[in-house]
């Protein structure tokens, strides 16, 4: 009879041990499975040159195909007459165009790229044209000279700032601007990101404002 007890005894105890290591056996699984399951969570954060070169293509084909939505304001302020134009992929806010002229010789282009609302890219390119030489009252030649910055943005800092210039002469025989090398060059991009913030801050007004 104490045989039979102990025996009924030990296998309950083997019975135990074996429940037990199989239920850690079963949670170490689950926690491994969550785990995997997180560290496969999709990162689309911009970190990097190169996402910022991919975001920029993606954000230009959406606008190349007309895929956006846009609104629109103007302002005036100062002899400087401008408009904005907000462009949206699904409610989010992607790009931002800036545009004015100023007394007359001198205009202005500013295009700020956007994701997760933060500006991530920023091209701008400023113009100013004059009379050239060769030509006569009635028929005057002219010239743009043309300068075109390229600024690389993260957490709202430069992180890389390319530079050209170029000149457009109405006579023609003109290089052409893609082949013109950039230049690295150091860059503060403080006012330009003031100028989104205000642009931001007026983005629902209707009709011509004044001054940002």
């Amino acid at each position: 009879m104490k045989i039979l007890l102990f025996s009924l005894g030990f296998l309950a105890v083997v019975s135990c041990k074996k429940e037990n290591a199989k239920n850690f056996q079963n949670n170490s699984m689950t926690d491994n499975v969550t785990i995997n399951k997180s560290s496969e969570k999709p990162n689309d954060s911009i970190q990097s040159i190169e996402d910022i070169k991919k975001e920029y293509a993606i954000v230009n084909k959406l606008l190349s195909a007309k895929q956006m939505d846009s609104t629109k304001f103007t302002y005036n302020c100062n002899e400087k007459e401008g408009e904005v134009v907000l462009y949206y992929e699904n409610k989010a806010l992607r790009m931002v165009k800036d545009s004015y002229a100023e007394h007359s010789h001198f205009s202005s282009s500013t295009k700020y790229y956007v994701k997760n609302n933060s500006v991530f890219f920023i091209f701008k390119e400023e113009t100013v044209w004059n009379f050239d030489e060769g030509g006569t009252p009635e028929k005057p030649e002219t010239k743009d000279d043309i300068n075109e910055k390229r600024i690389y943005v993260l957490n709202d800092k430069a992180i890389q700032c390319l530079e050209k210039n170029y000149t457009i002469r109405s006579k023609g025989n003109n290089k052409n601007p893609d082949l013109v090398p950039n230049k690295e060059t150091k860059c503060n991009i403080s006012d330009l990101i003031k100028n989104y913030n205000l642009i931001l801050k007026n983005k629902d007004k209707k009709g011509e404002i004044n001054c940002l």
